[in-house]
């Protein structure tokens, strides 16, 4: 068997090293004469000496087999340094292999055995077959000793064969001691020479990560945890789970408490929360804590032990309550200088495009007043003035009054909740503003300002909890419009709050008989926002009732659909224990409904998750060709994106999925290919995704175009992205006489200039770790809605549109000091660089450039300090920073 040339040799190095490998001539006389020669004088002497050796170990006298042993053992550890090629001992000696092997068989046991073994051991490294694991073999009878010193390739190849030979003996279920005994050796060895990545494979291999613990030192423990965090995307439940639950320990270890605070809110466990505060003395240090709580959207009351002086727990629990979202998002704004309020016009840009659409009579005036409701309500959220709603009425024109009478009935609701949009996170302004409406006699009016409260106070929590106080007592209103404006509020201002209260308020109305199917609806929805991803079993079983008791003519109605989502987003990114037995008592429902609530529940459950075979499930349903009455593969296709979204390879494959999808699939699956890519992109506008969506948007089917313009919008949210800005100002006066799709055109340039584009609807943030399961769940209730755009965002129902509000969230770093007050420091913006398992300390950034906080980043940016006078007090510059000064630091 001829020594295999290393591919990795290059140069001149491997002529001589190989010259043992040429193709063997005819006359074996001449081939030896050639081999001799092409042996530089100290490899022939080298090889003169092994022979030597080779033979002396057969000889009777154990003296000399001793002495031979020895000096071979040198020769092979003084060559195995490199590993570039084959080394020469390893080489000369392979002709001899079949004798040693024979030689220790027939051996009897002693100390020169297992000297032999130790040899023959590295000598498998290149000799023994695929599959024999001799290499691992020999080592185990062998004398032991360090394992280091025989060469990293050895250490890896005994892994290797190591993880073989763990499976076949845990089929069998023989004893696994030695093995371990082994692995520890292994993994010693891996964590002192920066191999953690190896190490953790191993451990991951033989099912034991707890033994890191105990190898992890401060030198390293940063880049096995960057491993262990990035790996629990690609496994399989439960060890992924199992995986952060030891970076969450080591983090703990080492006292790297954002970090371990990040793990335990990605684990959703509150106990670890509460764990990493309680470890913590630092009071700034919890504050940055409160930050990071915050902007996860989880409600957390802080209790004494937590923190232990009454004055600082207020404190800390009003930063969690997020009551400094909005006073820290208008300094963005005033630093970045675009307090000046906009005007939907100013969007639209009428005056770029050429004469005909412009110019052309207003045809659908009431549609085209509600569409501007909505883009200016979006364009100017959060920044608490507007040119068509705050004005102040008694000014010459008196707009303020007017511009909400310019809408029609259902209009009005949406003009008034859009007051409480652009009062945004701003409760004392939005409760203040919108009280003028309560006192209307016009129940549209009424529902808009109840449904205004409860978006003004989304995010926000209080202990006074204002928008439970005005909005509980109209949730049994005798007109429906305001009941759901009332329910829809709740819903919002409490999403992931898991309010009992709350509960016991809607609940009935889930089972009452004589309740409209709408208001049925909203009241599923609701439950299901303020109970996200809790699993709560009463919640769930009001749902599967108020389910079972709908007529067959109500399971056709396009509103039924948002109690299977209700139900969906009790589960939402909990995984298949926890919904299985919802997913059963789902197969007994209606058939029209049943399909619908299954793969709502599956893609609910997964959301977030990367769950690979989940994806091929939903990927399978796609693939049928079915009537045209079912409606189930919709939320098969958002399925896919929600479970896809959370890593950057699977997003790239499931959008390569959706193009096949787009190509072969029946209409109706068309219609939610769009939806889907939106959710992938969403405020993260690729240029791939983009021209695909501008193609759907002059589909034939008008579904297909309005879905594609809306996710266009979608992807762009908050961008101000020139590009998708450009082509929905060409769609605007390619469909300017069809005033369905120029409502759909209008709304997503609403998005697009989104808070002046400073705001963000990406679910995901702390560098695309965390999932904020509030914010899925209001992109994933407006994405459900859109499957059937026509009868509720294009019919009275348009309102669902603010459901997105639940993801709005300022794209910021804003970097504070130690009193809370924002300070301007230098920083380095640029593209993220994914450094997990890279040698040495490489730049997470790169293309920066510096600017001075706060500053906006964009999709797949990282921001980092560019001053060592500060220390920041989260790893992560994201949101609300805390800069605590730096005590070593030296003016040059």
């Amino acid at each position: 068997m001829a020594p295999v040339p290393d591919p990795n040799n290059v140069g001149g190095g491997a002529k001589r090293d190989e010259a043992t490998t040429k193709v063997p001539s005819k006359d074996p006389k001449k081939k030896d004469d050639k081999k001799e020669d092409d042996l530089s004088e100290e490899d022939l002497e080298l090889k003169q000496n092994l022979e030597l050796y080779v033979e002396r170990v057969q000889d009777p006298n154990p003296e000399l087999q001793k002495a031979a042993l020895e000096s071979m053992r040198q020769e092979i550890r003084a060559s195995t340094s490199s590993m570039t090629s084959v080394p020469k001992p390893l080489k000369f000696l392979r002709p001899h292999y079949g004798t040693l092997k024979e030689l220790h068989k027939n051996m009897a046991d002693s100390d020169l055995k297992k000297l032999l073994a130790d040899i023959l051991s590295v000598l498998a490294l290149t000799m023994s077959a695929e599959g024999e694991r001799e290499s691992l073999g020999y080592r185990l009878t062998g004398s032991g000793g360090d394992i280091g010193s025989w060469g990293h390739e050895y250490v890896r190849n005994l892994a290797g064969e190591i993880a073989e030979e763990y499976t076949m003996r845990q089929s069998e279920e023989a004893s696994i001691e030695d093995l371990m005994d082994l692995v520890k050796q292994i993994v010693a060895f891996h964590m002192k020479h920066n191999a953690e990545t190896e190490a953790v494979d191993l451990l991951m291999d033989v099912e034991d990560l707890d033994l890191l613990l105990a190898h992890v030192d401060r030198t390293n423990f940063r880049r096995t945890c960057n491993y262990l965090t990035s790996s629990a995307k690609f496994l399989p439940g439960p060890d992924d789970m199992l995986v952060l639950d030891i970076a969450y320990m080591i983090y703990m270890k080492f006292e790297e408490y954002p970090n371990a605070l990040q793990v335990a809110l990605f684990l959703d466990n509150m106990q670890y929360v509460k764990q990493v505060f309680t470890s913590c003395t630092d009071l700034l240090r919890k504050k940055q804590f409160c930050y990071m709580i915050s902007r996860h959207g989880i409600t957390v009351e802080l209790d004494s032990e937590m923190v232990a002086d009454k004055d600082d727990r207020d404190m800390l629990q009003d930063i969690v309550n997020n009551t400094k979202l909005s006073e820290g998002y208008l300094t963005l704004a005033r630093d970045i200088e675009v307090m000046e309020a906009k005007t939907p016009e100013d969007i639209y840009k009428a005056h770029l495009l050429d004469g005909r659409a412009s110019s052309s009579p207003s045809v659908d005036s009431a549609r085209q007043n509600l569409a501007a409701t909505f883009v200016n309500a979006f364009v100017n959220a959060g920044f608490g003035q507007d040119k068509l709603m705050t004005v102040p009425s008694d000014a010459a024109s008196g707009t303020a009054g007017n511009w909400l009478f310019k809408n029609k009935e259902h209009g009005k609701t949406s003009a008034a909740a859009s007051l409480g949009m652009i009062l945004l996170w701003d409760v004392d302004a939005g409760l203040t503003q919108l009280d003028k409406y309560f006192h209307s006699t016009d129940n549209p009016v009424l529902a808009g300002a109840l449904l205004g409260v409860g978006i003004n106070n989304c995010g926000i929590k209080s202990d006074c909890d204002p928008a439970l106080a005005l909005l509980g007592e109209y949730v049994d209103n005798e007109d429906s419009s305001v009941r759901i404006g009332a329910i829809m509020g709740l819903g919002i201002a409490y999403a992931g709050s898991q309010n009992d209260q709350l509960r016991s308020s809607l609940s009935p109305i889930l089972n009452d008989a004589k309740a409209p199917l709408d208001v049925i609806a909203f009241a599923a929805l609701s439950l299901g926002m303020i109970y996200v991803g809790s699993c709560n079993e009463e919640v769930a079983q009001s749902i599967i009732f108020a389910l079972m008791d709908r007529s067959e003519a109500q399971l056709g109605d396009a509103l039924t659909r948002f109690l299977p989502l209700g139900l969906g987003l009790l589960y939402l990114g909990k995984q298949q224990e926890s919904v299985e037995a919802t997913a059963e008592v789902s197969k007994t429902f209606n058939e029209k409904i049943r399909k619908y609530c299954d793969m709502t529940l599956l893609s609910c459950a997964y959301a977030g998750t990367g769950n690979v075979l989940k994806v091929q499930d939903l990927l399978a349903q796609c693939g049928e060709h079915l009537e045209k009455g079912d409606i189930h593969q919709g939320p098969a296709v958002l399925g896919i994106a929600m479970v896809a979204m959370s890593e950057e390879l699977g997003l790239d494959m499931a959008i390569r999925s959706l193009e096949r999808v787009l190509q072969y699939g029946e209409q109706n699956i068309r219609r939610a290919v769009p939806l889907a890519l939106g959710l992938l992109c969403i405020s993260n506008p690729k240029v791939n995704v983009m021209d695909t969506l501008s193609r759907l948007s002059h589909d034939t089917d008008s579904e297909v175009a309005m879905a594609a313009i809306i996710s266009l919008g979608l992807i762009g949210a908050g961008t101000n992205n020139a590009r998708i800005a450009g082509m929905l100002r060409n769609l605007s006066s390619y469909y300017y006489k069809d005033a369905s799709l120029l409502f759909c055109v209008r709304i997503a340039q609403g998005f697009v200039h989104m808070g002046k584009g400073l705001l963000t609807l990406s679910p995901f943030h702390s560098e695309r770790l965390l999932l904020s399961p509030t914010a899925l769940a209001g992109i994933v209730t407006l994405l459900h809605a859109c499957l059937d755009m026509k009868s509720i965002i294009l019919g009275k129902y348009h309102y669902v549109l603010y459901f997105i509000v639940l993801a709005m969230q300022p794209r910021m770093m804003l970097t504070v000091d130690e009193n809370l007050k924002p300070i301007s420091v230098p920083v380095r913006v640029g593209q993220a660089v994914d450094v997990v398992g890279q040698a040495g300390r490489p730049k997470t950034i790169t293309g920066f450039q510096t600017h001075s906080t706060p500053v906006l980043l964009a999709a797949g940016e990282r921001a980092e300090l560019a001053t060592d006078k500060y220390i920041p007090l989260s790893p992560i510059l994201e949101g609300f920073i805390i800069l605590k000064e730096n005590p070593d630091y030296r003016e040059e």
